[in-house]
């Protein structure tokens, strides 16, 4: 087998295999833009532009990411439309909320433990821009508690 070849069979292998990444490794990239993106913006702007910003930068870093993502409330076997909405769901897996707030406050991390529920997701993460300092203003919620 040429070199050729091998570059070849190891391009096909690399297209072909699904590369998992785990939630961690998820939220370690998403953070990283994060705080890129806070850096070149700063705080002060509204959550619309952060969240365009997020789905921009995730997806270009090569993540599959999807916005506004509708999910009913299954409630005695009835699904309801109740408008709740992810702001973005990276690699399927995790749950970004984008906020541009003065304080996090305990409701924002109650909504994202509700919908964590609600989509059986595993990790969550509240990003809230409008800090001077963007690792203040990251909470991770998992499985039922926050860090």
């Amino acid at each position: 087998m040429t070199e050729i070849d091998m570059v070849r069979k190891l391009l096909c292998l690399l297209c072909f295999k699904k590369i998992t990444m785990t939630e961690n490794e998820v939220s370690n990239k998403v953070i990283d833009i994060a705080i890129e993106i806070h850096k070149a913006q700063g705080p002060g702007l509204s959550e619309s532009i952060y969240n365009k910003c997020m789905y921009y930068e995730i997806r270009k870093s090569g993540l599959w990411v999807e916005k506004k993502i509708q999910q009913p409330l299954i409630f005695e076997d009835v699904k309801l439309d109740c408008g709740y909405r992810i702001n973005l769901l990276a690699e399927k897996k995790l749950m970004i909320e984008i906020k541009s707030v003065e304080t996090l406050r305990d409701i924002h991390l109650a909504h994202t433990l509700a919908y964590l529920k609600l989509g059986n997701y595993k990790l969550g993460l509240v990003i809230n821009f409008n800090v001077v300092l963007l690792k203040h203003g990251i909470k991770r919620v998992i499985n039922g508690t926050t860090e």
